[in-house]
């Protein structure tokens, strides 16, 4: 559902610009110094990227699903770096306060999320758990005033920058299920939070993750989400359909820059006296990563537009976060195998991206757990 043709189409295309003008350029240096640059960050708030989906009574730009996978494609188009930094503001660190907070924790992070004043963070997944978040250890005990926290978050990305934590921890210790998980948000420098060493991960430099450590961090009442107790795991969920749709686009964005990469490098190449364009094998590779690419744009597309219409979208977001996570692990193996030789070697961005995405088949939900829902929830439509 797109409100303002003219005005999303604006928006883009300064969007584009910002992509191609000041995020290409500046990848290699992302990847060798592991951080985004100032300047950076500062344009991307004033270009509204970090309030995104965040309604425009709270100084957000409020799109609408169908506006944000459009913005997702084009977001995708450089290193995933730079997307992640603005990832939980626009996604579960706003959408759950925005779908079950207190007026008051509305009025107090919302305007600060949007803005980038402050990054968000999403701490649920720990030590022993991922997957099966609903058996997370990390407790929240009831005291005078407020409660009490302790336990440990593991690979939570913005650890080291968050000034909002939106933290999962078990408020029913007699519960053995998701039912006893309520959800807090706890603002960074809270005596008793501790975030450990920067992760060194495989790719995706300048996106930071670390552990999180709640030794005896006390919160106030007010910082319970929604004011209740054990329904963190159930806000959690409400927002999924969105962070999923919003990957989905993420990937297809990345697959169509992997596609631009491979195909100006095969017309230039030569080989046998002619660009390697011309031989049919490489053809069929580029054949295959655009025809896969397009599935899954024309998929995110489609969900989106339900999704903003009212529909239960949720068998159809997981398709599309199963099959363009999926997709563009295939497009990159094709991009590296396209450009030979020179694949493998870190001048070239094709490298880069091909350890980058290996990160999408795993986070916010893995394909095996994809494929979970979506045959569960067949089977749930059948019986119905």
């Amino acid at each position: 559902m797109i409100r303002d043709p003219d005005t999303l189409q604006a928006f883009v295309s300064q969007l584009r610009r910002f992509v191609e003008e000041r995020l290409i350029p500046r990848e290699a240096e992302v990847a060798e110094t592991d951080r985004i640059p100032p300047d950076i960050v500062s344009e991307m708030r004033e270009m509204g990227l970090f309030g995104m989906s965040i309604p425009e009574d709270f100084g957000g730009l409020g799109l609408t699903m169908e506006e944000e996978v459009t913005v997702a494609f084009e977001f995708g188009r450089t290193s995933p770096a730079f997307r992640s930094l603005v990832g939980t503001n626009n996604g579960i660190g706003s959408q759950g306060i925005v779908i079950d907070g207190t007026p008051e924790q509305k009025a107090y992070y919302l305007p600060r999320l949007a803005s980038g004043e402050i990054v968000g963070s999403f701490a649920l997944t720990e030590p022993d758990v991922g997957s099966d978040a609903g058996s997370l250890r990390t407790n929240a005990r009831r005291v005078d005033g407020g409660y009490v926290i302790n336990g440990t978050k593991r690979y939570i990305t913005n650890a080291p920058h968050a000034g909002l934590f939106t933290v999962f921890a078990r408020t029913d210790p007699d519960s053995k299920h998701a039912g006893g998980v309520s959800a807090f948000l706890v603002d960074g420098g809270t005596p008793g939070l501790k975030i450990g060493k920067i992760d060194k991960k495989m790719g995706q430099k300048g996106a930071h993750t670390a552990d999180v450590i709640f030794e005896d961090c006390f919160v106030p009442e007010s910082a319970l989400l929604g004011g209740r107790e054990n329904v963190g795991f159930k806000t959690a969920m409400k927002v999924l359909d969105r962070g999923r749709l919003h990957i989905g686009a993420v990937c297809v964005g990345v697959a169509y820059r992997l596609i631009e990469e491979s195909l100006r490098y095969a017309m230039d190449r030569k080989q046998f006296g002619q660009p390697i364009s011309e031989f049919q094998l490489v053809q069929a590779m580029l054949a295959d990563s655009r025809t896969e690419a397009y599935a899954g744009k024309a998929m995110v597309l489609e969900t989106a537009r339900r999704k903003d219409l009212g529909e239960n979208v949720a068998t159809d977001a997981a398709c599309c976060k199963l099959f363009c996570s999926e997709m563009v692990g295939r497009v990159a193996d094709r991009a590296v195998q396209i450009h030979g030789g020179a694949g493998y070697i870190a001048e070239y961005a094709v490298e880069r991206f091909y350890r980058d995405v290996r990160l999408f088949r795993i986070y916010e939900g893995t394909s095996q757990i994809q494929q979970l829902v979506i045959a569960r929830n067949m089977v749930k439509e059948a019986r119905a």
